[in-house]
């Protein structure tokens, strides 16, 4: 008789080929892992300097509308820089509202953060509204109330910023007496420089940094570019 034929036995897998088999899944997860934070992490970034750059370019947007909206007025101050707010008499936006607009730029520490603000007033009808709005405009820069504060938007963290005036052909101080802009009715209009250089010093640590220039030229003035 033939003798009996048993199949094989299937081998199993030994401890020690079972562990090495759970450590290399075990790295490739980390490994895996690692990848995806990474890639998230870089997504954040980013997301947070886009952000900030928009950020930055809508308040340069603004900055420079309130330039171009300028409004000299009759026996009123259009544009007056004291070395720590910078007030001025615009336009309404609002069309087709034709009252005048004050408003307020200025760097204010809130809550610990310096922030670059933007204060604007309601519309306005009489030159008494204007005178009001005006002051207004100076107390809030300083020492702000509730109800000022709320007509207030916080644009962006900032750690210096400067102004220069472009008259004669040459940038220099806007507190100084050739560049004062609180002009009589008369001179209202030529009161306005024929440009603004507007320096900007954001702080480290943010998506965006370093000091920034902007200039803004005057589209009326007899003098094309500075």
């Amino acid at each position: 008789m033939a003798p009996t034929r048993h199949p094989p036995r299937a081998r199993g897998f030994t401890l020690i080929e079972l562990m090495t088999a759970i450590a290399i899944m075990a790295l490739l997860a980390l490994l895996s892992w690692r990848g995806l934070d990474g890639m998230v992490r870089a997504q954040e970034q980013t997301r947070s300097r886009a952000d900030a750059h928009l950020t930055l370019q809508t308040a340069l947007a603004q900055w420079s509308a309130d330039l171009d909206a300028l409004q000299p007025l009759e026996h009123t101050s259009t544009l007056d820089w004291d070395g720590q707010v910078l007030r001025l008499t615009r336009r309404a936006s609002v069309y087709p509202d034709p009252g005048a607009l004050v408003v307020a730029w200025t760097r204010r520490n809130v809550d610990g953060v310096n922030l670059w603000l933007r204060w604007q007033s309601p519309p306005l009808r009489t030159r008494t509204q204007w005178y009001q709005a005006w002051q207004s405009a100076a107390q809030w820069a300083r020492n702000p109330g509730a109800e000022a504060r709320q007509q207030e938007v916080a644009l962006l963290p900032l750690q210096e910023w400067r102004l220069l005036y472009y008259r004669g052909g040459a940038w220099s101080n806007p507190q100084s007496s050739a560049n004062n802009a609180s002009a009589p009715a008369s001179t209202a209009r030529s009161s306005v420089p024929e440009g603004i250089r507007l320096e900007l010093t954001l702080p480290p640590g943010q998506a965006t940094a370093g000091l920034l220039t902007r200039d803004w030229f005057n589209p009326v003035s007899p003098r094309s570019t500075p």
